[in-house]
C-alpha cells in the first residue's frame, strides 16, 4: 500500500504542519514516509503545499503526480489540485472559505467548515488540526488513537503548550465526519 496526499493552502494556515504531523505519525507507526514541502518566498499569505507519501515498503519517489487524497484549505488550492487527484480520489476542503460547486464529477468531496469550527474553539490556529482529524477519519492512513496517544512526541516539545487544544481540534474534525 502506497498512499499519496497533497496538503495545500495559504502560508500561515498550517498546511506544512499538517503534512509534517501526518508524516511523523506514520513514521512512528513504523511506515515508510516521504515529506516534500513547497512554498513561495512570501510564505504567510502566499501559497504553500506539501506532498506526503506513506507506504508499507520503501518509497522510490516523493513526487505525487496522481495523489489519492488532496487537502485544500483555500479556493486557489482547490482549483489547482483537484485536477491532479486520481479518479475516485478524495479532496478534503475547508468549506468555510472554499466553494466546491466546480468539483470534478469523478472525485469525492469532503467539506469540513474548519475555519468556523476553529473560531468556535477560540482560535483559528487549530483549523489545520481540525482538518487533519477529519482527514484521518476519511483516509485511515494513521490510526486516530495512535495519533492522539502520541501527539506530544509527534508534534515535539515546541508545541507542548498547545497539546490539549490540538487534541481537542483533532477530535472535533474526526467526529465531524460521519461513518
Amino acid at each position: 500500500m502506497t498512499i499519496k496526499t497533497i496538503f495545500s493552502g495559504f502560508g500561515g494556515q498550517g498546511v506544512l504542519s499538517m503534512g509534517f504531523t501526518l508524516a511523523n505519525a506514520a513514521m512512528l507507526e513504523g511506515k515508510y514516509v516521504t515529506y516534500l514541502p513547497s512554498y513561495g518566498v512570501e510564505v504567510r499569505g502566499g501559497t504553500a503545499n506539501c506532498t506526503v507519501v506513506v507506504s508499507d515498503e520503501e518509497i522510490a519517489s516523493p513526487v505525487a503526480s496522481e495523489p489519492e487524497f488532496v487537502v485544500a484549505m483555500n479556493q486557489p488550492s482547490f482549483a489547482r489540485f483537484q485536477s491532479v487527484l486520481t479518479s475516485g480520489g478524495l479532496i478534503c476542503v475547508n468549506s468555510s472559505i472554499v466553494n466546491t460547486t466546480s468539483a470534478r464529477g469523478d472525485i469525492e468531496v469532503l467539506a469540513v467548515p474548519t475555519s468556523d469550527l476553529a473560531e468556535k474553539m477560540g482560535t483559528i490556529k487549530v483549523a489545520n488540526m481540525i482538518m487533519l482529524g477529519a482527514f484521518l477519519k476519511a483516509s485511515n492512513i494513521v490510526a486516530f488513537d495512535f495519533m492522539l496517544n502520541n501527539l506530544q512526541e509527534i508534534l515535539g516539545e515546541g508545541k507542548a503548550k498547545m497539546i490539549k487544544l490540538n487534541r481537542q481540534a483533532l477530535e472535533a474534525g474526526y467526529t465531524f465526519v460521519k461513518e
